[in-house]
């Protein structure tokens, strides 16, 4: 068996595509620009390109974007200063802080400050809250990508077994909420987990959230399983460069699964398209409008 590979990329450009005609129709119709703030504290080299690529995306889809450079020796105090600018600008639909933030600054205390209805991450209380429980809500962009990339591979998703590896507020647990709400069995797995490789076995889902460069072995995945991997880790290559792999070891789980996301090319488009998602629907939700068809 060779796994059918999901083209994260390739759905992604359709989503966005509808995105930015979702935006010209809110535009033409109401006047309405939605607006994406972007918060870059520091100097991290992986955070600026993060910050570029999303500044690019928001500007081809017809958004508006106010990019904030900060420096590392910015406090917390300043910062919640500045979210509370942010939150106040009618011209702002959504917030992006940039993860990490520098030592010193106290990352819960910012996620709390973002208005809830501006909250484009999805990591604000409020928001995970509402999640749980099954009600509309900003949803954390990674973990709606890979719903939306199952959905679209397997159509339907109820009854079937879905194991999550990986147990973080940004991936994991609102992963499992989506799962769940998809009428998903849900498993959350992670390190201390008794008997790690067949409880991923059991999944006809299995979603590799880790941080751990390919800990999920071939033997690990269940035959015709769909395995979605969030992992994105850079390592050395042979030319001595750097290469980008994720938390599933690629070549043994392409022989074993029936559907399998790449690194790169998989989740991590994915992650920017529904940024831009979120924002459009942060933006009609607070005029109280409609989403236009995307």
């Amino acid at each position: 068996m060779t796994a059918e590979i999901i083209d994260g990329k390739a759905f992604a450009e359709r989503l966005q595509a509808g995105i930015a005609r979702g935006v010209a129709a809110l535009k033409a119709s109401r006047g309405i620009v939605p607006g994406l703030a972007a918060v870059l504290v520091g100097d991290n080299p992986a955070s600026q390109v993060y910050v570029r690529n999303k500044t690019r995306q928001i500007e081809a889809a017809g958004m508006a974007g106010f990019k904030h450079d900060l420096p590392a020796t910015t406090s917390t105090r300043t910062l919640l200063d500045l979210v509370q600018r942010l939150n106040a600008d009618d011209a702002v639909d959504g917030i992006l802080v940039q993860l990490p933030l520098p030592r010193g600054i106290d990352v819960e205390a910012i996620f709390d400050a973002v208005d809830p209805a501006k909250d484009v991450d999805g990591f604000h209380y409020v928001n995970a809250g509402k999640l749980a429980i099954g009600r509309d809500a900003l949803t954390p962009c990674t973990p709606m990508g890979c719903a939306m990339l199952l959905r679209d591979r397997l159509k339907n998703l109820a009854g079937l077994s879905a194991v999550v590896l990986g147990r973080s507020n940004i991936v994991g647990k609102p992963m499992a909420q989506l799962l769940l709400r998809a009428d998903c069995t849900v498993t959350i797995a992670h390190s201390k987990t008794r008997d790690l490789p067949a409880v991923c076995r059991g999944a006809d889902i299995l979603i590799a959230a880790v941080g751990r460069p390919e800990m999920v072995r071939g033997d690990w995945i269940k035959p015709g399983a769909t395995v979605i991997d969030v992992g994105i880790n850079r390592v050395p290559a042979a030319d001595g460069k750097t290469r980008l792999i994720g938390d599933v070891a690629f070549a043994e789980a392409r022989d074993v699964a029936g559907a399998i996301t790449p690194v790169p090319g998989g989740v991590g488009p994915m992650t920017i398209a529904c940024l831009l998602h979120n924002t459009l629907v942060a933006c009609c939700r607070r005029r109280g409008i409609p989403l236009p068809a995307i």
